[in-house]
């Protein structure tokens, strides 16, 4: 997907929750993330200082390819 591509280019190195909500538009919320964390479902690789949790571009990245579909007949 070329959105991904797009993505790649304009991510930080660290992706916070608050960051990735805003990067993909809302479609994911940061608290789905901070739940999903505590599911051990979330992006492998993540860094936290004090109370902000952020995540490798590339984990992230990885796990949202995992996860995004293209819509048909919408």
């Amino acid at each position: 997907m070329d959105i991904l591509s797009s993505m790649r280019e304009s991510c930080p190195l660290l992706v916070t929750r608050v960051e990735a909500q805003r990067i993909t538009g809302g479609l994911v919320k940061a608290r789905t993330l901070a739940n999903l964390d505590c599911l051990g479902k979330g992006p492998s690789v993540k860094v936290k200082l004090g109370r902000i949790v952020a995540y490798s571009k590339d984990s992230f990245l990885e796990w949202l390819s995992e996860r995004l579909q293209e819509a048909e007949n919408v």
